[in-house]
C-alpha cells in the first residue's frame, strides 16, 4: 500500500489505492481487490447479479486497453522485480536495456511499478523513447513510477496480461519473483503452443536464472515433460546489445517469412488466373 505525503496540517500520511480509473484514499480503501472478489468461490450466492455486471467492467478494461495501445510503435515488454533496489545490478541492466530498446525504435512496456520496472522505464524515457506502464490493483499499492509516459491502471490481471502480449514484439525477463515467473512461463507456453508467432523471450541475469535453466534441462526436459527444442525458445544473455539484436533479428526473420508467404500467394493466384484464361481460350 503506497502512502501519500499527507496534506498540509495532517500528521499522518494517508493511504491511497487505484482501482481502474477510481482513486480511493483513507477510510475508503478496502482490504480486497477486484480479482480477489471475482475469484472468491465463497461468494457464489450472488454470482447471477454481481458477475453479470463484472463482465461489463471486464469488457471495459479490454476496450480501454485496446483503444489506448493500438497506436503504439513496435514495443517490448520488460519484466522484473518491484523489490529490486535502485543501483542494484538488475536495475542497472534494466536501465541500459530500456535505453537500447528505445534507440532501436521500440517502446518499452512494464508493469509500471518500482524496481526493475522503473529502471527500464527510466532508460527508455531518457533515451527519447516511449515508456508505457500497465499498472494493477494490488493489496499493497505500488503506483505508477514517474518515468512512465503512458499509463493504464487495471483491475484484472488477465486483462492486463493480454495487453503485455498483444502489443509487444518480445519479452525480456530480468530477476524477479512470482509475478515475473508467471509472465515468463505464460510467454513460453504461448510460443510453444503457437498462440503467438515468433515471439522472442530473453532472460537477462545469468547467475539468477542458472538454477532454473538447469532444472528445465536436467529435470523437465530429461523427463520428457518438454522437448529439447523447447529450451531453444529462450535466449539467455547478460549483454544488452545481444538481447536487442536477438529481438531485431527475430522480427526481421518473421517479416521476411510473411513477405515470402504473400509473394507465394500472389504467384499462385496469378498462375491460377493464367490457367483459367488458357482453359477458356481452348473452349
Amino acid at each position: 500500500m503506497s502512502e501519500g505525503n499527507g496534506r498540509p496540517g495532517e500528521r499522518e500520511p494517508w493511504r491511497e489505492r487505484h482501482r481502474g480509473p477510481v482513486t480511493l484514499r483513507r477510510g475508503a480503501v478496502t482490504s480486497s481487490t477486484a480479482d480477489q472478489r471475482l475469484l472468491d468461490s465463497r461468494q457464489r450466492s450472488d454470482w447471477k447479479t454481481r458477475d453479470a455486471w463484472r463482465a461489463l467492467r471486464i469488457l471495459s478494461e479490454f476496450v480501454e486497453g485496446f483503444d489506448t495501445l493500438s497506436d503504439l510503435p513496435p514495443a517490448v515488454s520488460v519484466f522484473g522485480s518491484a523489490r529490486s533496489r535502485p543501483g542494484s545490478p538488475e536495475c542497472r541492466l534494466a536501465e541500459a536495456l530500456g535505453g537500447a530498446l528505445a534507440r532501436a525504435g521500440y517502446a518499452v512496456i512494464t508493469g509500471g511499478g518500482p524496481g526493475v520496472m522503473e529502471a527500464a522505464n527510466r532508460g527508455a524515457t531518457e533515451a527519447g523513447g516511449l515508456s508505457v506502464g500497465l499498472g494493477i490493483e494490488l493489496p499493497f499499492e505500488q503506483g505508477i513510477n514517474d518515468w512512465v509516459d503512458l499509463a493504464i491502471d487495471f483491475r484484472y490481471f488477465f486483462a492486463r496480461k493480454t495487453m503485455f502480449v498483444k502489443y509487444a514484439q518480445a519479452f525480456v525477463v530480468l530477476p524477479g519473483g512470482f509475478g515475473t515467473m508467471d509472465e515468463l512461463f505464460e510467454a513460453l507456453t504461448l510460443v510453444q503452443t503457437g498462440k503467438v508467432t515468433r515471439f522472442p523471450v530473453v532472460l537477462m541475469g545469468l547467475d539468477y536464472w542458472r538454477g532454473l535453466l538447469d532444472w528445465l534441462r536436467d529435470t523437465m526436459a530429461a523427463d520428457g515433460k518438454i522437448g529439447a527444442v523447447d529450451l531453444e525458445l529462450i535466449c539467455v544473455t547478460d549483454d544488452v546489445n545481444s538481447a536487442v539484436r536477438h529481438i531485431v533479428e527475430a522480427e526481421a526473420a518473421l517479416s521476411a517469412e510473411q513477405e515470402a508467404v504473400r509473394e507465394e500467394a500472389v504467384a499462385r493466384a496469378a498462375a491460377e488466373q493464367t490457367a483459367a484464361a488458357d482453359e477458356g481460350g481452348r473452349d
